[in-house]
């Protein structure tokens, strides 16, 4: 009932154009099965008619069987056109809940999509739509106008003939309809066995073609295959089960309607012995009855579809129960940028009570300054990018930007201030404008190619044979990673936020690569509010504070000259980033040096 009152709002929509077409669709569903049911009526006198003796009466039945086919051709003529009135009101529904569904998922939080399964998550999205769409059709143009026809055609059974006929035909009705819901509610449980192995197995299936290369790096394609034919063999399995209950319902479904018509015609032959009936009304009987159960039994078809609909449905419809961890005040305000000063004030914060991350951290990043946040692996850098950008909120404390606590101001609004340059790009299997061009959708082409030129990567691009049209491939996968991370840097210069967040941005690429890139970065960061994670020292001594995490608590935090004085923790890592980085120069010259050796000795062999 709850999916029905979701699906019922949308069917009534707010717009005069699309209710008109609602009204005229049920005015045509019910002249399409008044006329559908006073079809039996005319084949009726038009039997009668035949048995007429004189010559004279030959006409009458010719024009009662002109006027049975106009009849039927009108009953569809109706249904027809009945559809076709209401198609955009039934897909504007579909497409409206779709959405609604789609910017749900966008609105939960980080934590929510961390622990689902994309695959698996789009495949619950694309059952519940087409489930979706098949209960609106069917509830609309089957259920609804077969419940009508049905009590049309008890009132003229009653009317024309006897109580006896309409109570048969009604009580054959009653225990089809009480039969076709219990079987097929047993029947849901298989239903949902095989929706649910279908959701794993394709999940399984997005998460290993997703991670091709990983498979392809430790050869385990037939581990790949097993993994996927578990949840198709437990498919297969509930599959078989579903398909023997519904043959049960099938068989069952027909032994009740032959029952009924069985029964009533054998009244009606009776009737037509006794002299009380005559052979039309017997026709007429038969034609009612064939009439009531064709859309009876498909009634039945739809129930059991309209179930399973609703399943697939149901799961969809838990996605939108699911509330946003991260949530808009009532009335929040945009937030007010200024000058752009970022503060953490006695920041505490956990993904878990038992798993404590930052500790009473404080700090503060002066408008258009540029503070690092650097520590071990598992201090808590990132976690302080994910806070500001609020993907969570802090369990302890306060984070404010130009004086406003970021829980009190709109995320849009927060969000449209930061640009973000992660460590890890992942680029939409689009165009690199595409690409570029999402930091600013309405940008115009010359906007986005000076941001590209801004990050230095505008050459590269106009060198590619389709230029700012080539594909980026799944991932970006096409691209280097400084491709890719000079694409991130060009989308955040065309969003122009007044705050830059480089969250490792250079941590995963070669010293190179890295140095020009990060003079893009410093080129960009000129006169922002800048707050940079960073891993590698070498790249924030020119910040003008660094703090250092220990542990989620700030160990130190100064100046590149003043912490390397104190001797401290910070002066440890850069010694020992030092002395791994001149490790690394001393291996490659010496394999330099080897390679020129190889070289020399290949030539004195050849001049022997």
């Amino acid at each position: 009932m709850a999916v029905l009152r979701v699906v019922g709002r949308h069917l009534w929509p707010n717009d005069a154009g699309l209710r008109w077409r609602v009204v005229v669709a049920m005015v045509l569903l019910v002249a399409a099965k008044v006329t559908n049911v006073y079809v039996p009526v005319l084949y009726k006198h038009a039997v009668d008619a035949l048995g007429e003796p004189t010559a004279q009466a030959v006409a009458v039945p010719v024009v009662l069987i002109l006027a049975y086919g106009v009849a039927r051709i009108v009953a569809q003529a109706f249904g027809e056109l009945r559809d076709a009135l209401f198609a955009p009101v039934s897909q504007r529904a579909i497409r409206n809940i779709a959405l609604e569904v789609f910017r749900h998922l966008h609105a939960l939080s980080l934590r929510f999509h961390l622990e689902r399964q994309t695959g698996g998550l789009s495949r619950v999205i694309e059952r519940g739509t087409s489930g979706m769409e098949f209960l609106i059709r069917f509830t609309t143009f089957n259920i609804v106008p077969t419940l009508f026809e049905i009590i049309l055609v008890g009132a003229v059974l009653w009317t024309m003939y006897d109580w006896r006929f309409s109570a048969v035909t009604l009580l054959a009705v009653a225990i089809y309809v009480v039969f076709s819901i219990a079987l097929s509610e047993w029947r849901i449980k298989f239903v949902r066995s095989m929706n649910d192995a279908d959701t794993e197995a394709n999940a399984r299936a997005i998460d290993s073609l997703l991670n091709y290369e990983t498979v392809k790096y430790f050869g385990n394609e037939a581990h790949e295959a097993r993994r996927f034919d578990v949840g198709r063999r437990r498919y297969e399995q509930a599959a078989i089960r579903s398909s023997r209950t519904l043959s049960m319902l099938n068989v069952g479904q027909g032994a009740i309607i032959s029952v009924g018509l069985v029964a009533v015609m054998v009244m009606a032959g009776y009737g037509v012995r006794a002299g009380t009936m005559t052979l039309g009304d017997f026709v007429a009987v038969n034609a009612f009855l064939i009439q009531l159960y064709q859309p009876l039994n498909m009634l039945g078809f739809a129930y059991r579809e309209i179930r399973n609909a609703l399943v697939n449905m149901e799961n969809m419809f838990g996605l939108m129960n699911v509330a946003p961890e991260i949530a808009d005040r009532p009335d929040a305000p945009a937030l007010a940028v200024g000058g752009a000063e970022i503060v953490f004030d006695h920041v505490d914060f956990h993904y878990e009570k038992s798993r404590p991350i930052l500790h009473d951290v404080s700090f503060r990043v002066a408008p258009g300054d540029t503070v690092a946040i650097v520590g071990s692996s598992g201090a808590g850098k990132s976690t302080v990018s994910r806070i500001l950008y609020r993907f969570y909120d802090v369990a302890a404390g306060s984070v404010r930007i130009d004086g406003q606590d970021i829980r009190s101001v709109s995320q849009d609004s927060l969000r449209r201030a930061i640009g973000v340059v992660p460590q890890d790009t992942v680029l939409f299997n689009d165009t690199i404008y595409y690409n570029i061009s999402y930091g600013r959708p309405d940008a115009g082409r010359e906007e986005v190619e000076q941001a590209a030129r801004l990050a230095r990567i505008h050459d590269f691009i106009m060198a590619l044979p389709k230029g700012y049209d080539t594909m980026v491939g799944e991932r970006g996968l096409k691209l280097s990673g400084g491709e890719k991370q000079r694409v991130a840097i060009a989308r955040t210069i065309l969003k122009n936020p007044s705050i830059l967040l480089f969250d490792e941005a250079t941590s995963a690429l070669d010293t190179r690569t890295e140095q020009e890139i990060q003079r893009s970065l410093e080129e960009v960061s000129r006169g922002r509010t800048t707050l940079v994670i960073a891993h590698r020292l070498s790249t924030i001594i020119h910040a003008d504070e660094i703090v250092v995490l220990d542990r989620g608590r700030v160990a130190e935090r100064g100046r590149h000259g003043e912490l390397l004085a104190k001797g401290g923790l910070y002066a440890d890592m850069w010694q020992r980033q030092q002395e791994a980085a001149a490790e690394a120069e001393r291996r490659v010259e010496e394999a330099q040096q080897e390679q020129a050796s190889l070289r020399a000795e290949g030539h004195l062999r050849v001049a022997d």
